[in-house]
C-alpha cells in the first residue's frame, strides 16, 4: 500500500502492520477484488481517512464497520459517500439528529470531508469490502489493524472523543483508555435502530462541549 501521502505518524503506525501475515492475506483478496473492478472503495481511497485526519489534529473518532458496496458509493471515509450518491439512510439520520441537536442544518457535504479536515477520523473497522457484498471482507483481517489503531490513538493522544453508534462499534470500548478520553455511545443512525437512542443522543454537542472545556476548537458539523 501506498503510504507517501499520510502524516508521518499515521505512517510510523501502519507500515508496522504491512509486514504481518494477516496484512498480506488482506492485501492479497484487495488485489484479486481490484482486478475485477469489484473493489469498495477504489483502492487509492483505501487509506483516505488516514490522509485527510493528521494525527496531531485528531480530535474525534467515530466508528463504523465496513465501507458502503454499492458501485461508486464509498470514499475511504466512514459513513460518508461520494458527491454524486444520494444520502444513504444511515448518513440521512445523522444530518437529522444534528439539526434537532445544535438546531441548524449540516454544514457538510456528504463526503464528509470537511469534518475529517478538522480532525474527526471516520474510520470503519474494515476498511474495504467486495462490491454488492455487505461485511464481505470483515473476516480477512481488517479489524486487527483498526483495533491497533484505535489502541495507538488512546495510548499516544490525550482527550479525544470516540463515538460508538451500535453494538458492534460499542465492543471496541475495551481498547480505549476511559480515563483519558470521552466515549460517547448510543444505538445505530441505521433506521433500524435510530428511534432507540440515537435520535436525542445529543453527541455532537457533547463533543464540542467536551472539546470546548480542553481548551480544543470546536468541529462546525
Amino acid at each position: 500500500m501506498n503510504t507517501k501521502h499520510l502524516h508521518k505518524q499515521w505512517t510510523s503506525i501502519i507500515e508496522e502492520e504491512f509486514s504481518k501475515n494477516y496484512f498480506r492475506k488482506i492485501m492479497r483478496e484487495v488485489k484479486n477484488c481490484n482486478s475485477k473492478d469489484l473493489l469498495c472503495p477504489k483502492r487509492e481511497n483505501i487509506f483516505r481517512a488516514f490522509e485527510i485526519t493528521n494525527f496531531s489534529d485528531l480530535k474525534i473518532v467515530i466508528l463504523g464497520q465496513d465501507p458502503y458496496h454499492g458501485e461508486n458509493q464509498a470514499n475511504g471515509l466512514a459513513f460518508a459517500v461520494n458527491k454524486n450518491n444520494k444520502i444513504p439512510p444511515s448518513l440521512r439520520n445523522i444530518f437529522k439528529e444534528i439539526k434537532n441537536d445544535l438546531n441548524i442544518d449540516p454544514l457538510t457535504s456528504k463526503d464528509l470531508e470537511s469534518w475529517a479536515s478538522q480532525g474527526v477520523l471516520l474510520l470503519n473497522s474494515s476498511l474495504s469490502v467486495k462490491l454488492g457484498i455487505a461485511n464481505s471482507h470483515s473476516k480477512l483481517g481488517w479489524e486487527l489493524f483498526t483495533n491497533k489503531i484505535l489502541k495507538e490513538i488512546s495510548l499516544m493522544k490525550n482527550k479525544v472523543v470516540f463515538v460508538l453508534w451500535g453494538n458492534f462499534a460499542k465492543k471496541k470500548e475495551s481498547l480505549i483508555d476511559t480515563k483519558k478520553h470521552l466515549i460517547l455511545k448510543a444505538p445505530h443512525p441505521s433506521p433500524l435502530s435510530a428511534y432507540r437512542g440515537f435520535f436525542g443522543c445529543k453527541h455532537f454537542s457533547k463533543a464540542n462541549d467536551f472539546l470546548r472545556k480542553n481548551d480544543l476548537k470546536e468541529i462546525i458539523w
